[in-house]
């Protein structure tokens, strides 16, 4: 039987950062040579010294931070089970070796451009080291602070947002409807109606199997045929993923809830939501497309647009802001599903806005994990 399982191995906030994340390892070597350029400055003599300097400090830093990062990525595993402060002892004697070593066995490539005392400088690169390592893992910890608050925020939106009041009364007075000439079916919905609220109010996990998100989501487009009829389709294209892979929960029926409410519902003819999920690789690609009535005057948001982090975040507030002006509900639930993403993925996850004069699209693209191995973070 299929269980939501949880990417966390540690307590956040004081989790020890993913080494096989994509945008960790992208970090520690943007801070590192950062830090190395720093320690360049402050040694350089002159502005022509600079140079020199940082070439003479990368010949250590460059294998020291290579290996590190490869021996962190194959112990990843063993981190996991580590408390916090276990790890972070672990990570930096492995990384103060690591350096004492490639200084020693290095010979004369880098005892010559020091001069003086050989064991004064082990003493001084081991030191190193230790205050590097420190600003490192101080600053992934801070981070996480951070982002676990935004995921707290993003939880407690899902549950003020996700079932809204008026789906309630609008579900409860379709069923009224139907109580006395269809008691099955008003019994049926009001089961898928119960189903949904205890997702929204349960413990939120990380990760969920994809059947659970597929069931609960068509739960929900059962409950709302009940009151549009014909006039709300479906059409559901699932290529190569089956059910156990795991995805963030309540990622899909949102995206749901916002195509029948700012899409179908508007439009009298109604129209059908087109739900695509497929992998690509090491990525699943989810894609919901649902036709939207016809705005003259509605903007197009730029082709190819994929969010990350840093410049990316205000021309998603613009895209968000401007495609549906009247309805808040659209920015909380993709702003909610940005934040979830960059908690879980950081930069491997991002997701494609698209809207049109009569149609609207979002891709959202995130790491393929199966059901079978538990994502670590």
């Amino acid at each position: 039987m299929n269980k939501a399982r949880s990417i966390k191995q540690n307590a956040r906030p004081d989790g020890l950062p993913n080494f096989r994340n994509v945008g960790t390892l992208l970090r520690i070597l943007l801070i590192s040579n950062g830090l190395a350029l720093l320690q360049a400055i402050l040694l350089a003599s002159a502005w022509t010294d600079v140079a020199q300097r940082m070439m003479q400090i990368a010949t250590l830093l460059t294998p020291v931070l290579l290996t590190s990062l490869l021996l962190l990525w194959v112990a990843q595993p063993w981190l996991n089970r580590l408390s916090y402060r276990r790890g972070v002892l672990a990570v930096t004697a492995l990384v103060v070796v690591l350096t004492l070593s490639i200084y020693y066995f290095g010979g004369e490539i880098y005892r010559p451009l020091d001069g003086g005392d050989s064991y004064f400088n082990m003493v001084r690169y081991g030191l190193l080291s230790v205050i590097e390592c420190g600003i490192l893992l101080q600053y992934f910890r801070l981070r996480s602070k951070v982002l676990s608050r935004a995921l707290n925020d993003a939880r407690l939106q899902v549950l003020r947002a996700r079932i809204r009041p008026h789906f309630l009364f609008n579900t409860i007075n379709a069923v009224l409807g139907i109580v006395r000439a269809q008691p099955k079916q008003a019994e049926t919905a009001l089961e898928d109606m119960a189903d949904l609220f205890r997702m929204a109010m349960s413990d939120a996990q990380d990760l969920v199997p994809l059947g659970r998100e597929i069931q609960l989501s068509k739960q929900y487009v059962a409950l709302e045929q009940l009151r549009m009829g014909e006039r709300l389709r479906v059409d559901w294209q699932i290529q190569d993923v089956p059910d156990d892979v795991l995805i963030p929960p309540l990622l899909l029926q949102p995206l749901l809830e916002n195509a029948v409410y700012h899409g179908i519902e508007p439009l009298s003819q109604g129209g059908s939501i087109h739900i695509v999920l497929r992998r690509s690789g090491d990525e699943l690609h989810l894609k919901v497309e649902n036709p939207c009535p016809v705005r003259a005057d509605a903007p197009k948001a730029p082709q190819g647009f994929l969010h990350s982090e840093g410049a990316g975040n205000s021309l998603s507030s613009y895209v968000l802001e401007k495609l549906s002006p009247p309805h808040r509900g659209n920015r909380v639930a993709l702003r909610n599903i940005r934040e979830r993403l960059d908690l879980l993925f950081d930069v491997e996850a991002r997701y494609q806005v698209e809207s049109g004069k009569d149609f609207y699209r979002v891709e959202i693209i995130f790491p393929y994990v199966s059901g079978v191995k538990e994502r670590t973070s």
